[in-house]
Parts: C-alpha cells; structure tokens; sequence
C-alpha cells in the first residue's frame, strides 16, 4: 500500500497495490500496522458503514462534533465519485481550503479524512456502492455540517448543479461563515 500526503495537512491519500490476472483481483484495502506506522500514531476503526446511491446524489458536507468526531477511511467499491474534504480546523492555515479526488471501484483510491474536516461525494457514475470505516461510533445527536453550495468554499462538483440530488438537511446547514468550530490543528 502507498501513501501520500495532500497539501492539507493530516489529509491523506491511501493506494492499495491490486494484484490481478484473468480470474479477476485481489486487493488489501486495510492494513493497521502499515496506515499507522505512515501517521506515526495510532488509529483504532470501531465501525464501518456502506452506502449505495444514483448519479448526481450528493451527500455532505458532514462531521461529528467532539466528544464524537471521526476519522474516516473512505472508498467506492463500486462506481465512481468525487470525494471532497473541507479543513474546518480554526486555527489551520489552511481552514476552509478542500481536497477534491475522484475515488472509483477501478482505481481503489481511499481517502483518510482526518477529525477536524467536513467530508462529502457526489455519485459521477450510474450508481456507486461507498464504504468507509470511522474511528468512533456514530451519534446522531452530534452530527453537523456546511453547505455543500457554499461560494465561499469554490468547490467544483463535476456535474451540473441542476443534476444534484441531496437531502433536505443537507440543504440547511449553515455557510462556513457560520461555522462555529470546534477543531483545531494539532501540530
């Protein structure tokens, strides 16, 4: 598996070596020993979770509020999307920037989205199957997030506006000049 660091800092994009022939392929999609000895810390995934959506569905831009934000290791297994991670950390040079990568079943791309981001995907293909796994259970009571529309944010969906598709919660959450945050860069 390789790793690489993005320009935002903790953000990190994960490339597992696919191993195939005729008979189709084999892929290590985790190993704790490896993704841990790159971060230099340790990381501990408590949960995983899946979902299937249509082309143009767009979901995010969520985080959890301490004491349960998450780290999140996310992936398509099938399909394709464009992933986005805002920095939402308030004393990062870099809060408010975002990190676009399209992750598909064929490139097997995983993003680690780090505690202190906003995390959303637009479905670019038919349909696509998400998986990502969290290092702390989920709590409906502490989830947030910011307007995926946001100007101020400049985020670049790769589909028309007119062809996404989100919830109307998703519709609600504040601009990030709104955004009272919890977070900060640890450094």
């Amino acid at each position: 598996m390789k790793f690489s660091r993005t320009e935002l800092a903790g953000l990190i994009v994960c490339e597992p070596t696919v191993y195939g022939d005729e008979r189709g392929y084999l892929v290590e999609t985790f190993r704790q020993d490896k993704l841990e000895k790159f971060l230099g810390c340790k990381i501990d995934f408590v949960q995983d979770n899946e979902s299937k959506s249509s082309f143009g569905v767009l979901r995010g831009l969520h985080y959890q509020l301490p004491p349960h934000s998450q780290a999140k290791l996310v992936r398509v297994i099938e399909g394709s999307v464009l992933d986005i991670a805002v920095d939402i950390r308030k004393n990062s040079p870099t809060f408010g920037k975002h990190v676009a990568i399209e992750l598909t079943g064929a490139n097997k791309k995983q993003l680690l989205v780090p505690r202190g981001f906003a995390h959303g995907f637009v479905v670019l293909s038919d349909f696509a199957v998400f998986s990502y796994k969290v290092d702390n259970i989920y709590a409906p009571d502490y989830q947030a997030g910011i307007l995926w529309k946001d100007k101020e944010l400049g985020i670049k969906w790769g589909i028309k506006e007119s062809e996404i598709f989100t919830s109307f919660k998703d519709e609600k959450l504040p601009s990030l000049s709104k955004l009272k945050s919890p977070f900060k860069l640890v450094i």
